[in-house]
């Protein structure tokens, strides 16, 4: 018990010394359907990648963590910059739990073009970062990366994400990099939509805290 409460009590120092409001997450997706959806005032962009979607996310119209899998490792499987050891299906898993606002377990057309663009962004990133072309975002090269994706971290959170994303010399290939961000960008945009009166604190109980923690 001892242990567990010096381990809890490190988390929380960590975090609490963070400022919530260097963090810029990406605008929430919009609901799934809105209320004057319709597919006739969308623009050529969002017509093409709804026919691109179609194509993807098969009869339902969802995108599986299976299926979101398949997706990204067909198309990084196309980058020679970027080393991968391919995205596996528990961070894909991961990603849609995060990205699922209506918890069906699949993510729609909305979600998934919301979570496409961000990874594109991030790309984006990855490439501009590694700056000795090695395919990998070396270890003195993360802070910048994720400071040039919205999100500055101190060095104790910065080390309890090497820990978790890197590998043992502190590299970070592109499926953890993504994997990370998405996970980071979800959980700032659940602590900002909680934090309503913007005083960079929350209070949760136990249900709450875990549906928040479990499904992610």
């Amino acid at each position: 018990m001892f242990l567990a409460k010096n381990l809890i009590g490190g988390l929380i120092n960590i975090v609490s010394n963070i400022d919530p409001a260097q963090f810029v997450p990406s605008d929430p997706p919009p609901p799934r359907r809105p209320l004057n959806f319709s597919e006739s005032h969308e623009n050529d962009e969002e017509k093409q990648f709804r026919r691109v979607f179609k194509q993807l996310a098969g009869d339902d119209m969802e995108v599986s963590p299976t299926e979101l899998m398949s997706i990204l490792n067909k198309i990084i499987a196309k980058h020679g910059k970027l080393r991968t050891d391919g995205f596996s299906i528990e961070s894909c898993r991961s990603m849609v739990a995060v990205m699922d606002s209506d918890s069906t377990g699949k993510l729609g057309f909305h979600e998934f073009k919301y979570l496409w663009n961000n990874i594109k962004r991030w790309q984006g990133v990855y490439l501009s970062q590694d700056a000795d072309g090695s395919g990998v975002i070396c270890a003195d090269e993360l802070p910048r990366a994720f400071k040039c994706a919205g999100f500055p971290l101190n060095d104790q959170l910065f080390k309890l994400i090497i820990r978790r994303y890197s590998d043992e010399c502190g590299n970070m290939d592109f499926d953890n990099f993504i994997g990370c961000l998405v996970r980071l960008d979800a959980m700032c945009r659940a602590f900002k939509t909680l934090d309503k009166d913007n005083s960079g604190s929350i209070d949760l109980n136990i249900k709450e805290w875990l549906q928040l923690t479990m499904y992610s």
